[in-house]
């Protein structure tokens, strides 16, 4: 079920859990090789699949992500499909024909299979908010199955934009070209730009399914020093809390 909502700035943010529970044995290795460097035993790693629904002052919604998607979803060779994102949507009163905007993070699978349902728009009334890098760089079942039905509802910026009112993405390149965040207020929705906790304590630490290493690693280290001067509130994609305070 969704966690309780914290509001910035008159605007609220519900934390949404599609899912719980480890990567499947298609992408799974041992900890220590997953984060190079980090010297984690291996033991289970079990991952939270947040999306995060805003709700500002006029009733507008944005969601942030969609999810694993249905049993037939790009993610289902790894991921524990089906994800519950509509449920949990239903649980805070909101249907799919209410969201405005759904801001995409990425790409992968676990993020922008919830987009289509049924070979249909599952947001029918929404944008989808995309970098346009990471439109250039889609591929496979992405490309094939997920992109075509919410081709005239795409909505591509490039770098920083304001979406809907109060609410701004960044690009954040590196786990994938066009990776971006989301900011509301001092609550940045990060995506993955880190997978672990142990990347809050070293962000040189390099997640084995980043495109770019390299510029992962330089992009997470200058988000959180900016965040953390901040004081900003963090909150991660798969983390088993779904706001850390930084």
């Amino acid at each position: 079920m969704a966690h309780r909502p914290i509001t910035v700035s008159g605007v609220e943010v519900t934390p949404l859990c599609d899912a719980v529970g480890p990567m499947g044995a298609a992408l799974r290795r041992p900890l220590g090789e997953m984060f190079l460097g980090s010297g984690l035993q291996d033991e289970p790693w079990i991952l939270h699949f947040h999306c995060y629904l805003i709700r500002d002052a006029a009733g507008r919604l944005t969601l942030v992500d969609t999810g694993i998607g249905g049993e037939d979803s790009p993610a289902a060779s790894w991921a524990p499909v089906p994800g519950t994102l509509p449920g949990e949507l239903a649980a805070v009163g909101v249907t799919p024909a209410e969201i405005g905007t759904v801001v995409l993070t990425h790409l992968h699978s676990d993020h922008s299979s919830g987009v289509v349902t049924g070979g249909r728009p599952a947001f029918e009334n929404a944008r989808y908010v995309v970098q346009q890098a990471e439109l250039d760089a889609a591929r496979g079942a992405v490309l094939d199955t997920l992109l075509p039905p919410i081709k005239d509802q795409l909505h591509a910026v490039e770098g920083d934009a304001e979406v809907s009112p109060g609410v701004h993405v960044h690009l954040a390149p590196g786990h994938t070209p066009g990776h971006q965040i989301a900011r509301v207020g001092e609550v940045a929705m990060v995506g993955d730009l880190l997978h672990h906790p142990v990347q809050l304590d070293d962000p040189a630490i390099r997640y084995v399914y980043d495109d770019d290493p390299e510029t992962s690693a330089r992009t997470r280290a200058e988000v959180l020093e900016a965040l953390k001067a901040e004081g900003a509130i963090l909150a991660p994609a798969h983390f088993g809390e779904p706001f850390l305070r930084l």
